[in-house]
């Protein structure tokens, strides 16, 4: 290939991810990072937020679930590694090494939850620890590097309930690490987490069913 051709596919490459990025920049990123949620919900601020005041990115994810919080509250505080798993796409996590393996019963040796409680995310990584314990009310995990704070606040409405998940990432430094954030991460974690909330859902909803009314 002639250097001339080089420069000239390069300078394509070059032209096609801009077109790419600000694309998802203009039509499809707050999508991304909103999914299911409404826009007091994506303003509304939660126990935890302060954890990581300063952030790169907010996901703010949310589903109604036909349920009250008690029938969720069990699904998420036995969550992690060796654990009930994370109710998304367990191959995909073991892909990576994960050890997922999502359960579809309540585990009582993981119900006792204590802020403080490690969380594992796969054999060999770093863990989230329990920071914000409020029954049935919020859950928040903060990532062993203080980077990363997982959010989950359960609102009864109506005879339903409001799952919201909220992610708060620091800003990675290197804009190549921001770009691969933008455009591998941040839709690749709507995938992940969009299949965890509509399975937690379900779960949550075959537990309200078989309990007396």
């Amino acid at each position: 290939m002639s250097k001339r051709t080089r420069a000239t596919a390069f300078g394509a490459a070059t032209t096609a991810l801009a077109a790419g990025l600000g694309a998802y920049l203009v039509f499809f990123r707050r999508q991304c990072l909103t999914w299911g949620a409404r826009p007091d919900e994506v303003s509304r601020k939660l126990p935890g937020d302060e954890l990581l005041p300063r952030v790169g990115i907010v996901a703010t994810r949310a589903i109604t679930i036909d349920a009250p919080p008690a029938a969720i509250w069990p699904w998420l505080v036995q969550m992690g590694s060796g654990r009930g798993g994370v109710y998304t796409y367990d191959w995909i996590e073991n892909l990576f090494g994960l050890d997922m393996h999502s359960t579809r019963r309540i585990l009582p040796q993981y119900q006792g939850v204590k802020v403080g409680d490690e969380f594992p995310l796969g054999p060999g990584r770093p863990a989230m620890r329990v920071a914000v314990l409020d029954s049935e009310r919020t859950f928040a995990l903060r990532f062993a590097d203080g980077n990363w704070v997982w959010i989950f606040a359960l609102s009864a409405e109506d005879g339903h309930t409001r799952l919201i998940s909220r992610n708060r990432i620091a800003a990675a430094e290197a804009w190549p690490a921001r770009l691969f954030g933008m455009l591998v991460m941040e839709p690749g974690s709507l995938i992940m987490e969009r299949k965890m909330l509509l399975s937690i859902k379900e779960r949550a909803e075959d537990l309200a069913r078989q309990q007396p009314a």
